[in-house]
């Protein structure tokens, strides 16, 4: 079963950074479009930024613009979510998601469109 792997749990302190890694395991991470989407209680699963094959085209959620970055390490064949300035509101459970296809502006944040998801990574932002 091809998968990807995430880590467990992250406890971050307010105004700190957070690099979640999502190693690649049975496949490379440039045959596919990437996305980190999260879900917080109660609330939808929220795409937050997303990367085509060629890592050409990339989007960016607006809730995390400009603190946001997705990251392909071809050499480690991972695939990487930087958010800075976190804050409580981004406490939920974090995941990374693959597809085959390439997605445009309209439809790169709906959850639907993945085909290959793990089982997240929780996050809590507290002091």
């Amino acid at each position: 079963q091809v998968r990807l792997v995430e880590s467990a749990e992250w406890l971050v302190h307010p105004g700190g950074s957070l690099t979640l890694s999502c190693p690649a395991s049975g496949f490379t991470v440039d045959d596919y479009a990437v996305a980190w989407f999260r879900q917080a209680p109660g609330k939808e699963r929220e795409g937050l930024v997303y990367s085509d094959k060629g890592h050409d085209f990339t989007y960016v959620a607006d809730s995390v613009k400009g603190r946001a970055t997705l990251l392909k390490n071809k050499a480690q064949n991972t695939i990487s979510l930087q958010i800075k300035n976190v804050t409580p509101e981004d406490s939920a459970v974090y995941y990374c998601a693959r597809s085959i296809r390439n997605k445009n502006d309209k439809i790169w944040n709906d959850p639907n469109e993945y085909d290959h998801w793990d089982q997240g990574t929780r996050v809590t932002v507290s002091s």
